[in-house]
């Protein structure tokens, strides 16, 4: 054992909690449980299942694993700085979600396949990777072994497959083995203040939790220890402290000194809940759910993302503005991770709000209409350009990052909880969840959501039972309608869950209708800009639509309470485009008496500039100056 390590383990730290014998690699009971577990199974029809479908077979069945694998073989170990060896695990995450959501035999033959062809790459000391011997955990090596654990792991988890979790042990142990021969130090290796490396922390505390064996833990408690040192990010002790400004800016952007690099940053997060689970140290919650919330108030835009060239930088008073490699796809679905992740632990609705948000807008709108590519970037205003391949790989990494988001979000549409059952998304489909009595019961909803805010769920079970179902009603929703069976329940409040307990039985109907009313929303200061939103849908200006030229100064027509009329528009384009309206706006003018109203059309974000053709999109809408209104 490093000395590091070694002093770390001898403090007298009192962990709430019986460590198992390692050797009989019996699962951990954690400390703190989710509040939140997932439903028993479900099939999605609609507009979600058409996305789900593109993906699944134009991307993720459609990818040759070989080709992640050969980067593995011992031969092309050559490697000092790049990346290839996070693909295959972006990947695989990707695909056995998807198979938790629709399994198939043709899917479990890639996943088996995908899994020997890796396993076999791996040397006798544990090793998988592609760097070379005198460059070990250096730059991304560390970074592509957490991945290489996390897809064993998660093969683990839906075969019980012991080969799988054998090699991602193994992979832990050769890492922990070669930090030991180095100076026991993970965050001095790599780049953005240890934070790529120190990420391992997700996987470790997933072995620990299946093999309940203390070196992990160890490894862990020592990892989150050696972040509150001056070299490292300091994730806990500056959770308080705007993310976009924790350290300075460094003199070159993509550096070791970088702290505010987004992706990594929250993936450390995700690794220290789940430190949290075991352990039940307080700190560590608070610590993410303090930097969740100012991610939410100085980062995340309209359409639920952000980060500049992949880092952080105060970004959400000015997303109107122009702003250089806008939102990546990797910081898009690791923020949606993170947001989930806190409401399986806390079953609180503001983050499925966040959640919902995100998913609708920034990772659909990353998606093409096929599903078989992703944009790199999605600006709010401009175009949707594809990223170019990296590391010869023949991909990039938020081609393979994307579908990790979207095949996530479904599964937690309809969840189990101690109570009984939380709907935390609407969708079309069934729902099989099992009651406190252990039945199995069904959860239809009937639902064109989010282009209608009308759904109806119908329950369906063996036996009546009494329990209690959690119905969600988006902050959005400032006038909500609901009913069982016809009968109006009062005193519904936004941004919070309504709890209806009853005795359930078959042919039980929830009746929920949310408010989808459009609004306009403005930001800025010197120079304003107005953008439009229908429930959780930000709304957008396409060129491809008749109209005044987007350039064009407009201003929404709205009532005193910011509330704009929308008129549906039948779609004659042939692109597949969910939502199409009309609305009116009041152009710039230099007449005396001002222009009449001028109609334009609007679509919904992840459809703009997502067609056969190429063209420009706009969300934020520049508003004129009027110095003599000051």
């Amino acid at each position: 054992m490093n000395k590091a390590i070694l002093l770390f383990a001898t403090i007298g730290i009192s962990l709430c909690f019986i460590v198992a014998d390692s050797k009989a690699q019996k699962r951990v009971t954690p400390v703190v449980k989710d509040v939140l577990s997932p439903a028993q199974n479900i099939s999605l029809s609609g507009y979600l299942a058409e996305k789900l479908s593109g993906d699944l077979n134009n991307r993720i069945l459609a990818q040759d694993a070989d080709r992640l694998i050969d980067a593995f073989k011992p031969e092309k170990r050559t490697e000092t700085r790049l990346w290839q060896t996070e693909f295959w695990g972006k990947w695989f995450t990707s695909a056995v979600l998807a198979y938790k959501y629709q399994p198939s035999e043709r899917l479990k033959l890639v996943l088996d396949h995908a899994v020997t062809g890796l396993l076999a790459q791996q040397s006798p000391d544990g090793y998988i990777g592609n760097y070379a011997p005198n460059h070990r955990l250096e730059e991304w090596d560390i970074w592509g072994r957490k991945y290489c654990m996390l897809g064993l792991l998660a093969y683990y988890s839906v075969t019980k497959d012991k080969k799988s979790l054998t090699g991602a042990m193994r992979v832990a142990d050769n890492l922990m083995d070669d930090l030991k021969k180095q100076d026991g130090i993970i965050v001095t290796k790599g780049n953005y203040r240890g934070m790529a490396a120190a990420s391992v922390l997700e996987p470790i505390c997933l072995l620990y939790n299946q093999t309940s064996n203390k070196k992990y833990l160890d490894f862990a408690l020592e990892i989150v220890r050696q972040w509150e040192t001056p070299e490292g990010p300091q994730l806990i002790s500056k959770a308080n402290t705007n993310v976009g400004q924790r350290f300075e800016k460094p003199k070159n952007w993509y550096s070791p000194e970088q702290g505010q690099k987004a992706y990594e940053m929250m993936s450390c997060y995700e690794g220290l809940l789940e430190l949290y689970r075991i352990t039940g140290n307080e700190t560590y919650k608070k610590a993410v759910i303090a930097t969740w919330t100012n991610i939410k108030e100085t980062e995340i835009n309209i359409a639920g993302s952000g980060a500049s060239t992949e880092m952080w930088f105060s970004g959400k008073p000015i997303e109107n503005l122009p702003i250089n490699h806008y939102q990546e796809v990797c910081v898009t679905v690791t923020w949606l991770k993170l947001s989930s992740q806190l409401l399986r632990l806390t079953g609180e609705a503001k983050y499925a709000d966040e959640a919902e948000k995100t998913y609708y807008n920034a990772l659909l709108g990353s998606l093409s209409n096929n599903g078989a590519t992703w944009a790199k970037y999605t600006p709010l205003n401009g175009q949707r350009l594809p990223g170019s391949e990296q590391c010869g790989m023949g991909l990039n990494c938020c081609e393979a990052s994307g579908p990790r988001g979207l095949f996530l979000y479904p599964l937690q549409t309809v969840m189990e909880r101690k109570e009984g059952v939380q709907v935390n998304y609407f969708a079309e489909g069934t729902f099989k969840f099992k009651t406190l009595k252990a039945q199995v019961a069904t959860l239809k909803q009937t639902t064109t959501y989010p282009r209608s805010g009308v759904i109806e769920m119908v329950i369906d079970m063996p036996k009546a039972e009494n329990f209690e179902i959690f119905l969600r009603i988006p902050q959005y929703s400032k006038a909500t309608k609901l009913a069982v069976n016809g009968q109006v329940i009062n005193d519904v409040q936004r941004g919070s869950y309504a709890k209806i307990s009853r005795v359930w039985k078959t042919g039980d109907k929830i009746t929920l209708e949310l408010d989808m009313r459009g609004h306009v929303v403005n930001t800025g200061s010197t120079a304003a800009s107005a953008a439009i939103i229908r429930g959780p849908i930000v709304l957008a200006r396409d060129s491809r639509f008749a109209g005044a030229a987007i350039t064009t100064m407009m201003k929404p027509y709205a009532d005193k309470d910011g509330y704009i009329n929308l008129t549906e528009v039948k779609n004659t384009t042939g692109d597949n485009i969910l939502m199409l309206y009309r609305a009116t706006f009041v152009p710039e003018a230099y007449t005396e008496k001002g222009a009449a109203g001028a109609k334009l059309i609007l679509c919904d974000y992840a459809s703009a500039g997502n067609g056969k053709l190429s063209s420009s999109f706009q969300v934020w809408m520049p508003q004129l100056i009027k110095p003599a209104e000051k």
